[in-house]
């Protein structure tokens, strides 16, 4: 979204309600507290955490969650995968 630009008559109804004075631009820039953020979650996952195997992990759980599908099951999962709500797994069908 773009940041909304004043028109003059904003500035003109601003300043006959505060006694002619305009308004202030105000700036934050919280570049510091996000990387103070990052820092600290990176000190909560601690020095064990291994992205990879999570990730791997992840993949596993998904290749257990679709398998053993039943007929109808197996015929939703298809057409999710189809529409393209559900990424393609594998050969692109469910382990059954």
């Amino acid at each position: 979204m773009a940041p909304h630009t004043p028109s003059p008559d904003d500035n003109a109804d601003t300043a006959a309600g505060s006694g002619g004075s305009a308004s202030a631009d105000f700036t934050l820039d919280l570049t510091s507290h996000e990387v103070l953020r990052r820092a600290h979650i990176m000190e909560a996952l601690g020095p064990d955490w291994n992205p990879v195997e999570v990730l791997l992990g992840e993949e596993s759980a998904y290749d257990l969650l679709y398998s053993g599908l039943d007929a109808e099951q197996q015929r939703l999962y298809d057409g999710l995968v189809a529409a393209g709500v559900l990424p393609i797994r594998g050969d692109g069908r469910a382990a059954s």
